[in-house]
């Protein structure tokens, strides 16, 4: 039995985490800009590679199985790899990063989902994640020939998922279940995976059920900080985190989704996300994306409209970090002191982000305490 904490670096010291995020597809943002991410494997290595050598805590590759715009399967938004396939390649790459990969129940059996997940579990030496997913993109979906349900169902369905899969981790003999989304005869799955109980678990549910699965299940919760106030994000996190504690007994993590423009000054970066975000925004990807999302832009104030267009275009509505690293170092020492434990960086270009973020940004969340100096083989 191997605790998680001894292999998972998701569950080291450093007070603000670090990981990266969408490298099996086109990233996070919605931009035409020429450097923007493409999935190659060469890419994928590369970025990767760099992310681990850093010491970042999680590379987390997202799924889609059908792209935002329908009727053209070539789009960018659904050129994806797999995300378990890619997670075993990832592992056999790196030494040091948590891989995850994310599944969205619908789309694969649990006793499937089990074995795949314990497989680069083994692969990676107890390096592996599972981001959960219910399911939200109807057109994916029924290309599966799995109606999307009622929202609350989407969770039960969730919880009986993974709690199939937890037991085919844990249980010692064969058992039988009987649910209402799923039916098991004599079930087992060999081998296990190394971490015990179980990997990481992470879940981004927002939604008052999506939230209580969330607090029940996930090692790693998300939220999105949508105010600007360091005060409202430190009582967002409170709230999250007493709510574990009271609800569930667990203690868990609290994580936001996120893009960092970085460049040499503060007026580069600013440029630098203008054009990305602004001049080169991919307007039919961004209503695409609020349309499968369900955001009726037409009902929010104009104020609320363009920080949540720059958002989607920058990356796909998480928080903006912008400036030069002492800039950025001050914006992420914010988020830290408002308790937030970690964050998945999306990059138009994840070469050149994260190379600025090893030279020059790293060091100065280490001089502010935010992260120890990263040690190949010590943590």
């Amino acid at each position: 039995m191997t605790d998680p904490t001894s292999t998972n670096p998701i569950f080291g010291p450093n007070r603000l985490k670090m990981g990266v995020f969408g490298l099996n597809g086109k990233g996070t943002a919605n931009t035409l800009v020429p450097e923007v991410h493409t999935p190659s494997w060469e890419k994928n290595l590369r970025a990767a590679q760099l992310a681990d050598a850093a010491g970042l805590e999680a590379i987390v590759a997202y799924a889609r199985w059908k792209g935002h715009e329908v009727g053209h399967p070539d789009h960018p938004s659904g050129v994806t790899l797999e995300p378990f396939t890619w997670a075993a390649g990832i592992a056999q790459a790196t030494r040091h990063a948590a891989v995850f990969a994310t599944s969205h129940a619908p789309t694969i059996h649990p006793i499937a989902a089990a074995k795949m997940a314990a497989t680069v579990d083994i692969v990676s030496g107890g390096r592996f994640g599972l981001n959960v997913v219910a399911g939200w993109s109807r057109p994916e979906l029924e290309m599966f020939g799995a109606p999307l349900k009622e929202h609350d169902e989407r969770y039960a369905h969730l919880a009986e998922w993974l709690g199939i899969i937890t037991r085919l981790w844990t249980e010692d003999v064969e058992f039988d279940h009987d649910g209402p989304f799923f039916q098991v005869a004599k079930a087992a799955s060999r081998p296990r995976p190394v971490q015990r109980p179980r990997p990481a678990i992470m879940s981004a549910g927002s939604s008052s059920a999506g939230r209580a699965f969330a607090l029940a299940n996930a090692d790693m919760c998300f939220i999105s900080l949508t105010s600007s106030d360091p005060a409202t994000w430190r009582a967002q996190v409170e709230s999250y985190k007493a709510a574990a504690r009271e609800e569930t007994g667990r203690e868990t993590q609290v994580w936001i989704m996120s893009t960092i423009v970085q460049r040499d000054t503060n007026a580069e970066a600013e440029a630098a996300l203008k054009r990305i975000a602004v001049d080169n925004a991919d307007e039919d990807s961004i209503r695409a994306w609020m349309k499968e999302r369900a955001i009726n832009s037409q009902a929010l104030s104009q104020e609320t409209r363009d920080v949540l267009h720059l958002r989607a275009a920058a990356g796909a509505g998480g928080s903006i970090f912008c400036g030069d690293a002492d800039h950025v170092a001050d914006q992420l020492q914010t988020i830290s002191d408002a308790g937030i434990d970690g964050m998945l960086i999306g990059y138009v270009d994840f070469e050149d982000g994260l190379g600025r973020l090893s030279k020059d940004l790293l060091p100065v969340l280490e001089q502010r305490g935010l992260r120890e100096p990263f040690v190949p083989g010590h943590g």
